[in-house]
């Protein structure tokens, strides 16, 4: 399961941006899903580098094992979850 969450129509509503990252994380972590792509889009660069330090907030990263920049797509961006499974040793 990967869940996506495209930024374009938020571009210029800085409040709704963080809303949509919470929720996008948040649905991540409630449904335990592997994987969620976030595409800010190509643009300045400005928006990308937003969601970034979203994610490199301390309570945000604490959720996800890591964030991979897209190499084909510089618009683009995945944050990997790595959820532990129920009676798996380590």
């Amino acid at each position: 399961m990967k869940l996506k969450l495209d930024l374009h129509d938020f571009y210029n509503k800085g409040d709704k941006i963080e809303e949509a990252l919470n929720n996008i994380i948040r649905e991540a972590v409630d449904r335990k899903a592997p994987l969620v792509e976030i595409i800010p889009g190509k643009g300045s660069g400005q928006l990308k580098k937003r969601v970034l330090r979203f994610l490199d907030r301390k309570d945000i990263k604490a959720l996800y094992h890591r964030v991979e920049k897209d190499s084909k797509n510089f618009g683009r961006l995945f944050v990997h979850f790595r959820w532990k499974e129920a009676g798996r040793k380590k």
